[in-house]
């Protein structure tokens, strides 16, 4: 009875559909919610998954997981939710009297404490890297690569990313580089190489930091690579040049104006910085920062999208950097998951053998479709913003711009 209940109380947020269909395929019915393309199709299990779902994005993760549920195309599916996300925006809006306090009392315990920190960002990135291995490209490049042209494999759109950021930077032996987020090490060792900079690299994750370590010792660069264990907020010293490619969105809507500060604090006055951030529309910032999602919950514990207002507006505020160039690359993340997706599916097997088990791999495929759908709808963005300080007098990368930003067909 409370399966059937809460089946007919989603039905009633189906027929809202305006923007495509859903059929829905259980114990031999099919249902229709819409009425055009484009189509998805989930099939139901079990009826549990509709007592989940009313718990939002976490419930229908959960129950994907434990096989409730499946979809011949997840992708197809979440990008169907995300055309039509507006009417729940805007019932989330008004709710929003309700929602914000507890948020801030939610915020307020638990906290972004040093402890906290780390062991959040070991629930993601320390998950063992032989997993990451069999999903990432060679250089372990985990954010948007940069496809150049269709042919491009995925190693060469990760190098011609960490080209970008290197040219946008002007990068040149004598600079000393400061990166916060060190990955497994490959901007770093590329920066060095190609560079002949200093890099002091930082990550709060044991697997990233023995795994760039040692890639760092194997090609020699010891004199030129730095690798911390340490939190942004305790780092020190002055740097020409700036870093963070991905990582604002690990350290929590509370701290994005805390983080940017230390960062201008550890710029000459003649310093720039390269920020890559995946961000949110900022309509479905307010409703979505502190909201208990999927992908706070069981992929990025803790984490929190800005939007492209709240980094602008932190950044007046909270520093004398200014914004000098923005450039989105929303399209090659796409591709970038889709190879992801694909990588990780072709190794399934193997991650299986691993100990990655079934409701694991269920949960990460449902993770790279949710994300690739959110970019391809644009719900979610990626830019790249170069900050200069007071005294910065470099010229915006306006030729690097003007080159050819082209993806693979998609």
């Amino acid at each position: 009875m409370i399966d059937r209940l809460c089946r007919a109380l989603l039905a009633l947020f189906l027929r809202r559909i305006t923007t495509g269909s859903l059929i829905v395929l259980e114990t031999g019915r099919r249902r229709v919610y819409g009425s055009e393309a484009p189509i998805a199709t989930i099939r139901v299990h079990s009826a549990a998954t509709w007592r989940m779902a009313l718990r939002g994005s976490r419930g229908l993760a959960d129950a994907y997981a434990a096989g409730l549920w499946d979809s011949p195309d997840l992708t197809a599916l979440v990008r169907l939710a995300a055309r039509n996300a507006g009417g729940l925006d805007r019932l989330r809006a008004r709710l929003a009297p309700v929602r914000v306090p507890l948020q801030r009392v939610r915020a307020w315990l638990r906290r972004s404490t040093p402890v906290r920190r780390r062991r959040d960002v070991a629930a993601h990135y320390d998950l063992g890297n032989e997993l990451f291995s069999r999903m990432l490209d060679p250089t372990m490049s985990y954010s948007c690569a940069l496809f150049q042209d269709a042919g491009m494999t995925l190693e060469e759109a990760q190098l011609a990313k960490l080209e970008l950021v290197c040219e946008k930077l002007d990068l040149g032996p004598g600079d000393r580089v400061l990166e916060i987020g060190s990955g497994w090490g490959g901007f770093a060792i590329h920066a060095a190489t190609t560079r002949g900079c200093h890099v002091t690299t930082t990550t709060l994750s044991l697997e990233q930091y023995d795994h760039a370590a040692a890639a760092v010792r194997r090609a020699g660069l010891e004199h030129r690579v730095t690798v911390l264990l340490e939190d942004y907020r305790d780092l020190s010293g002055r740097y020409d040049k700036l870093v963070s490619i991905e990582m604002i969105e690990a350290v929590g809507w509370r701290h994005f104006g805390t983080f940017l500060a230390k960062c201008s604090e550890l710029l000459t006055p003649q310093g720039s910085m390269l920020l890559q951030a995946i961000t949110i529309d900022d309509r479905a910032y307010s409703v979505e920062k502190a909201s208990r999602s999927f992908m706070n919950t069981r992929i990025f514990p803790g984490g929190c999208l800005p939007s492209l207002e709240v980094l602008t507006r932190a950044t007046a505020r909270r520093t004398d950097l200014q914004v000098v160039d923005l450039e989105d690359l929303t399209p090659h993340y796409v591709e970038t998951l889709r190879r992801w997706r694909q990588r990780f599916a072709l190794h399934a097997a193997g991650l299986a053998d691993l100990g990655y088990d079934e409701a694991f791999r269920r949960l990460w495929m449902l993770y790279l479709s949710y994300c690739e759908a959110g970019f391809a709808e644009r719900r979610i963005c990626v830019v790249q913003l170069l900050l200069g300080k007071p005294r910065w007098r470099g010229a915006a990368p306006a030729a690097i711009l003007t080159a050819p930003r082209t993806v693979a067909a998609l």
